[in-house]
């Protein structure tokens, strides 16, 4: 068998919606390097514990946006999301971000229509490096010295090099076809995204009086304050909240639209006025850039809402955003 036969075998050309079924971890493991990865993205120990598991593709991993250095949206190839598979960080120091978990086609086989036997489909040889991976390895490669992890987040950019220019027309339509998103809410992206862009260029060569709302990223966040306030609910998990109105949060945002370093993103808008549960208090988490675990002074809030990249390109990762206790109130 050629090597381009076997490369296509590791291409399943998943669709949205379909049921797959984790591959064991033997097979998986033959399929890494030295290093516990495939194409520079790491199989996460936290991951075994899904292997002859089966799932719903919740969404491709057709591009994910840059949250190590910001620069922009890169393209991930042959990827996908699977619905409510999450890291718990266990291998990880305990980090508890709650990371949607990549998964490359080669760790998946297609169930058949019946649900009942997975589509034959042998683990491919001519992307698996020789060799593979053992399970020793793989927990070793959660770190990358004494003070820093390596996890798929800390690795994106290295298992997804190429950037994704905003003009580049593509994009919009796999999100479409690929049925990530819908219609009518691409085409509002592409809108805040094409005005986004203007807005930028708006403040390097346009006379401040001649600027739209002072050349801001739209949806507009005003924050003004100089020192940010603090609330403490004590929330605890399975609590039902509301996020308060748009008005009442930015009345505890700094200029820089942060509430003690936190910032409140316009992708946390959509759910102002909204109930929803808490996942969990939030008290460590490891920064991307670095790799370091952050034990936070003010410990924030997840809840079961997540990212739905509206204003960012319809980035699929859907990341969980991080609250303030004082942009909730508890519904009793």
């Amino acid at each position: 068998m050629t090597t381009m036969e076997t490369q296509r075998q590791d291409v399943l050309n998943l669709k949205v919606g379909e049921l797959v079924e984790v591959r064991s971890e033997e097979e998986i493991l033959a399929t890494l390097d030295e290093k516990g990865e495939l194409q520079s993205l790491p199989f996460m120990p936290e991951m075994r514990q899904f292997c002859g598991q089966r799932f719903r593709v919740q969404k491709l991993a057709l591009k994910l946006c840059d949250t190590i250095s910001w620069t922009g949206m890169y393209r991930m190839e042959n990827a996908v999301h699977l619905a409510g598979v999450r890291c718990d960080g266990q291998a990880h120091g305990g980090c508890q971000a709650g990371c949607n978990v990549y998964w490359k086609e080669a760790w998946l086989k297609r169930v058949s229509d019946d649900g009942r036997e997975p589509v034959a489909a042998p683990v491919s040889g001519g992307t698996v490096p020789s060799g593979g991976c053992s399970v020793a390895a793989l927990l070793a490669a959660t770190r990358k010295d004494d003070e820093r992890y390596s996890c798929q987040a800390t690795e994106l950019l290295r298992a997804a090099p190429t950037r994704v220019p905003p003009w580049d027309v593509r994009q919009y339509l796999l999100d479409v076809t690929s049925r990530n998103a819908g219609l009518l809410p691409t085409i509002r992206s592409v809108a805040a995204g094409v005005f986004n862009e203007y807005q930028d260029v708006s403040r390097r060569f346009v006379p401040k009086w001649l600027r739209i709302h002072q050349g801001k990223r739209y949806p507009f966040i005003d924050g003004s304050l100089q020192k940010t306030p603090n609330e403490a609910l004590d929330l605890q998990p399975g609590e039902l909240v509301r996020v308060k109105s748009k008005e009442e949060i930015v009345a505890t945002l700094d200029t820089r639209n942060r509430n003690r370093g936190m910032s409140f993103d316009a992708e946390q808008l959509k759910y102002c006025g909204r109930e929803a549960r808490v996942l969990r208090r939030v008290n460590r988490i490891i920064e991307e850039p670095t790799g370091k675990m952050m034990e936070l002074k003010n410990p924030c809030i997840i809840e079961d809402v997540i990212c739905t990249s509206d204003y960012h390109r319809l980035c699929p990762r859907g990341i969980y955003p991080y609250w303030r206790e004082i942009w909730l109130e508890r519904v009793t």
